[in-house]
């Protein structure tokens, strides 16, 4: 009875594939149950609170906005929902995790957008800054590379920005597709991290193409901060960030501790299996904050930013003013 026992406990901790949603709602205890429920009803909860900021979006919001802030605030209530059904079906994981990855590919380039949107469009985004430089080096790319001149703001500049955010919410569903399609015939595996394997090449494809994503909405941010001050552009941007670390360096640090066999197994888990449930769990935690916050955040109607003539007309009029003082005292009336 012994070995048998050590035979099924062995079988379970080898094993790479994790176990069907029957199989592990059997072996969880009250507690894990109870746990499970819970979750369950943070993801309800953060997905009927982002159904709510969209009724308040489309009644509040201007027509042009609507789009963008309605994919930016879905970020994190849709990976806190597949992050649940990861939970719940284990065997799911991968493709709950393209998901929410291509998803939030897509909310990288809506981010940047939002930034131009909240300026007042392209246009009037030109003529704020005409005569202004991008300051690239910023992270994640030339951050060191501080001697790199500016590149001059002009309609150009600002596509190749948006191309680099773009090209993510493009490539990022192909190489999810090119993935699935190489999982049905065996050839890609997370586990399998060799250079003979397909995941390690595309992961590295993936990398490479989330920093050139990233460096566009770093250098927009570094140059509308200051302007996008009164709509609370640096907590937006706080949330933006805490969601892509989460999703993406807490994610690939546990999974890289499930396959070092740091995190223990637990039957019918095996360790990388559980490696991703943890962080399925964790996720939905952070997620559920998130979307609280960002109700905080985005529900908020900020004042409008002041048309670029209007700050030109009070820059002439602050130069002119010491030209008056002057003409005053030459008449002798400095006295009064």
């Amino acid at each position: 009875m012994e070995s048998e026992a050590n035979d099924t406990f062995l079988t379970s901790c080898g094993g790479s594939e994790p176990p069907y949603a029957q199989e592990l709602l059997r072996s969880l205890d009250l507690a894990g149950r109870f746990l499970l429920a819970i979750l369950t009803l943070m993801t309800l909860i953060a997905d009927l609170v982002f159904m709510e900021e969209v009724i308040y979006i489309y009644r509040k919001t201007p027509s042009s906005k609507r789009s963008i802030l309605i994919w930016i605030n879905a970020a994190a209530p849709v990976i806190a929902t597949t992050s649940c059904i990861g939970i719940w079906i284990p065997r799911s994981t991968m493709f709950t995790d393209f998901t929410a990855s291509v998803f939030f590919a897509i909310v990288i380039h809506k981010f940047l957008m939002m930034m131009i949107k909240e300026c007042g469009g392209q246009k009037l985004f030109l003529k704020r800054f005409e005569n202004g430089h991008f300051k690239i080096s910023t992270g994640p790319c030339c951050c060191c590379c501080l001697c790199l001149p500016g590149v001059r703001i002009t309609r150009r500049s600002l596509f190749w920005l948006k191309v680099g955010t773009f090209q993510f919410a493009l490539f990022r569903p192909v190489f999810m597709f090119l993935s699935t399609v190489l999982w049905t015939n065996d050839n890609y595996s997370l586990s399998n991290l060799s250079p003979k394997g397909a995941a390690i090449w595309i992961n590295c494809f993936v990398a490479i193409l989330t920093i050139i994503a990233l460096w566009p909405v770093a250098i927009m941010f570094q140059q509308v901060r200051v302007l996008l001050n009164r709509k609370k552009i640096i907590p937006k941007f706080a949330l933006y960030q805490f969601i892509l670390i989460l999703i993406q360096l807490q994610t690939a640090t546990i999974s890289i501790l499930a396959m070092q066999r740091i995190v223990p197994c637990v039957p019918p888990l095996s360790s990388s299996a559980r490696g991703a449930y943890i962080s399925h769990q964790v996720l939905i935690m952070e997620m559920f904050l998130i979307t609280l916050m960002s109700r905080v955040v985005y529900r908020r109607r900020y004042k409008e930013l002041d048309p670029p003539e209007c700050i030109s007309e009070e820059a002439g009029v602050k130069k002119q003013a010491p030209t008056m003082n002057v003409a005053v005292n030459e008449d002798g009336l400095s006295g009064f």
